[in-house]
C-alpha cells in the first residue's frame, strides 16, 4: 500500500530515515511521503538541466566558475563522510547527508548560481560539469534510492548494452578545498540577509541595490556569486557605510544596504 502511494524509492528512503543504527524504528507515513519529495526534487533537478541550449562559443560566466569550484569541493568532502558513515553501517546518516548535499547545496545552491538568464544558453563546459556532478549524486543515492537513480543515470548518456549504475563504480576525487568550502559558507549567510532586507524593507528582486562592506570582505573572490545571486548593481568596500543605510553583520564584518531611493525613508 505504500509503495502505491509513495512509490518504492521513497518507502525505502522513509524506512531509511526512521531507523537509526542501535535505536527502535519510528515510523511514520510522512517520511514516506518526505521520500517521495525527494523523488520529485531529483527528476526535476534532472528536467532543469536538460532543458538548457548548450553552446560552445558562450563563455563561462565568473559566477559559474566560483560555484563549480565550490561545488566540486563540497561534493568531496559528502563523499568522505559517507563512506565514513558506511563503515560504520551508519546507513540513515549516510542518506541524509547525501539528501542535504542534493536537496540544499546541489538545488538551491549550485544550480541557482549556474543558472542562465531566460532565453540564454550556458556554455558547455558549466553543462558537462553540472552532468558530471549529477552523476556523481546519482551514485551516492543509488544504494538507498535504486530505480529512479538508475532510470535518471540511463538517460544522462549515451550508455552501452547492459551498462548498470549498480555496476559502475563511485570515481569521486578526495581533494577539497577546504577555504573554500568555508568561505561559501559565509557566502550564503550574506546572500540570505541580503534576502532578508528585500524581504522586510518589500524591495522587488528586479530591482538593482548596492552593497557595501565596511572595511576588508573576507567573500570579495566571491563577489561574482553575491552579485548574481541578489541582483546588486555593485559591490564597494568603503571606510564608513552611508547615513541611513540599512546594514547587517556577518561574522565579524559589517555590510550595509544603502535603500535611500528604493523606500520612503519617513
Amino acid at each position: 500500500d505504500l509503495i502505491d502511494r509513495y512509490g518504492a524509492d521513497g518507502v525505502r528512503m522513509g524506512m531509511m530515515l526512521s531507523a537509526p543504527a542501535g535505536n527502535d524504528i519510528l515510523f511514520d507515513d510522512a517520511l514516506c511521503e518526505q521520500g517521495r519529495n525527494f523523488c520529485n526534487k531529483i527528476w526535476n533537478a534532472f528536467r532543469l538541466i536538460k532543458s538548457w541550449e548548450v553552446s560552445a562559443e558562450a563563455s563561462v560566466p565568473e559566477a559559474s566558475r566560483l560555484a563549480i569550484r565550490w561545488f566540486e569541493s563540497k561534493q568531496n568532502a559528502v563523499a568522505a563522510e559517507v563512506a565514513d558513515l558506511f563503515g560504520k553501517y551508519r546507513l540513515s546518516e549516510a542518506l541524509m547527508t547525501v539528501y542535504k548535499l542534493f536537496w540544499d547545496e546541489f538545488s538551491s545552491w549550485y544550480l541557482e548560481i549556474i543558472k542562465p538568464v531566460y532565453g540564454q544558453p550556458v556554455s558547455k563546459q558549466v553543462y558537462e560539469d553540472s552532468i558530471g556532478f549529477f552523476d556523481n549524486l546519482l551514485h551516492l543515492l543509488h544504494p538507498f534510492m535504486p530505480f529512479i537513480t538508475e532510470e535518471l543515470w540511463q538517460h544522462l548518456s549515451d550508455r552501452k548494452e547492459g551498462e548498470s549504475l549498480m555496476i559502475s563504480p563511485i570515481s569521486i576525487s578526495t581533494q577539497v578545498d577546504e577555504e573554500v568550502v568555508s568561505r561559501f559558507e559565509v557566502v550564503k549567510e550574506v546572500i540570505g540577509a541580503i534576502r532578508s532586507v528585500r524581504l522586510q524593507k518589500n524591495i522587488a528582486q528586479k530591482e538593482a541595490l548596492e552593497l557595501q562592506v565596511v572595511g576588508e570582505s573576507p567573500v570579495a573572490v566571491f563577489d561574482a556569486v553575491i552579485t548574481k545571486m541578489c541582483n546588486l548593481s555593485a559591490i564597494y568596500v568603503v571606510e564608513a557605510k552611508t547615513d541611513g543605510a540599512t546594514s547587517f553583520m556577518v561574522g565579524t564584518t559589517e555590510y550595509a544596504l544603502p535603500l535611500g531611493s528604493k523606500i520612503d525613508v519617513e
